[in-house]
């Protein structure tokens, strides 16, 4: 079940906007979902950290569902087995566990969605579902509130991951991934431009359900 695909002129809105190079937007996509953000089910890629969830339910359900809730991060298993796990943890707290995923190609994380410039927890999550150029919006968006354009913008790679995946950023060497990926796709992308033209997100009605999501997720 394919879901519309982001093209390079997707990828040349949002460098205009971020005011950097079409190669740093992709190395950024590259790292954090290998470059796609959906799964073949139509499902968007998601990586739920179960030491989020038992940080924002107060380590409520860390003795009865320690594979879920867990003040250790970890555990992950499959990316396949991903949104099992999502699904286990809507059952006991929806809205915890919608923010303790990251969603899509960049994979923001649930609990930004307001910085990713979304309204609600429901329309970033709706969002997700749709297609890429949502995920890419939520990722623009999310640069912009949090001040990290310069970071990308002159490829500071160590500084960017620190923010983007937090302090331990490290320990799954996402800067030296990302500088590596932007060496192979500067040759293949267009420079930055600095006319500014805004990413856009498509249209989403909050009243009617999106097709493909799962009615534990509406």
């Amino acid at each position: 079940m394919s879901k519309p695909a982001l093209n390079e002129k997707d990828f040349q809105d949002a460098a205009r906007q971020l005011n950097c190079e079409v190669a740093a937007i992709k190395a950024v996509a590259a790292v954090e979902s290998k470059g796609d953000g959906f799964l073949p089910t139509g499902e968007p890629k998601i990586l739920f950290e179960r030491h989020i969830f038992s940080k924002r339910t107060n380590g409520l359900f860390d003795k009865t569902n320690p594979g879920i809730s867990n003040p250790l991060a970890g555990g992950y298993g499959a990316s396949a087995s991903q949104h099992k796990r999502l699904q286990e943890a809507v059952i006991l707290n929806r809205n915890a566990a919608l923010m303790s995923a990251s969603w899509g190609r960049f994979q923001v994380m649930g609990f930004n969605y307001a910085l990713a410039g979304f309204n609600s927890l429901q329309e970033f999550v709706t969002a997700m579902y749709k297609g890429e150029r949502e995920h890419l919006f939520a990722f623009v968006n999310y640069i912009i509130n949090t001040s990290l354009g310069d970071e990308l913008r002159e490829k500071r790679w160590s500084d960017f991951a620190r923010k983007y995946n937090g302090p331990d950023y490290k320990k799954n060497n996402y800067d030296v991934k990302m500088a590596e990926a932007y060496k192979k796709l500067k040759g293949s992308s267009r420079s930055l431009v600095t006319t500014k033209t805004p990413v856009k997100k498509s249209t989403i009605s909050k009243n009617k359900k999106t097709k493909g999501i799962p009615n534990y997720f509406q």
